[in-house]
């Protein structure tokens, strides 16, 4: 099963990036050396909720610098026309938030079938499908497993990234050729991910 996933995710999502680092106030101070050490043309998922309007985009903007001239993809968490207006290549979020706007690729956040259906209407280009993995941002949480992770993103019409306790050997494991992590990108696992590209 785990093939055939993974083989048909190849096939749907030439453009997007293999690999998402998602920021996050505990990897902040992590980032720049993050996105250097990640493989060229990955992709940076910019959250940072925590920051006032103003801090936040010029945190953005440094981060900018350094994913562009790492051929890196930006995504912003926030509205479509923020997205526009701030020069990121994606807009992130639920699909309520993104259902309006202009033209941009939408990575749309889903938990299970019904949001996939949600993720379609908001015109979606690629869903973020999690928990898939217990994760140290809902501990005690729900996790979906390999299983269940696979069987819905089977039913998506448009490519899946798996989100939620995932690192190079998970994602290896359930077949997802596309995956993201707020943790599993900031550590000792970023050289490893260059030797498997």
């Amino acid at each position: 099963m785990a093939r055939c996933y993974s083989d048909g995710m190849r096939q749907r999502q030439p453009a997007l990036p293999r690999i998402w680092l998602i920021s996050d106030l505990r990897n902040d101070a992590l980032l720049e050396r993050a996105l250097e050490r990640l493989p060229r043309g990955s992709g940076l998922i910019f959250r940072h909720y925590h920051l006032p309007s103003t801090e936040r985009l010029k945190r953005f903007e440094s981060l900018l610098r350094i994913a562009r001239r790492k051929g890196h993809k930006v995504a912003l968490s926030g509205h479509a026309a923020m997205a526009r207006r701030w020069g990121a290549d994606a807009v992130y979020g639920p699909s309520k938030r993104l259902t309006k706007g202009p033209s941009v690729i939408r990575l749309v956040t889903v938990h299970s079938l019904r949001e996939i259906a949600a993720a379609r209407r908001a015109r979606a280009d690629a869903i973020l499908l999690s928990p898939v993995f217990a994760t140290r941002s809902h501990p005690g949480g729900a996790a979906l497993g390999p299983i269940c992770f696979r069987l819905i993103a089977a039913q998506s019409p448009v490519p899946v990234i798996a989100l939620g306790g995932m690192n190079a050997a998970r994602a290896r494991a359930i077949g997802a050729h596309t995956w993201a992590a707020v943790d599993g990108l900031c550590g000792r696992v970023v050289p490893d991910l260059i030797r498997d590209r």
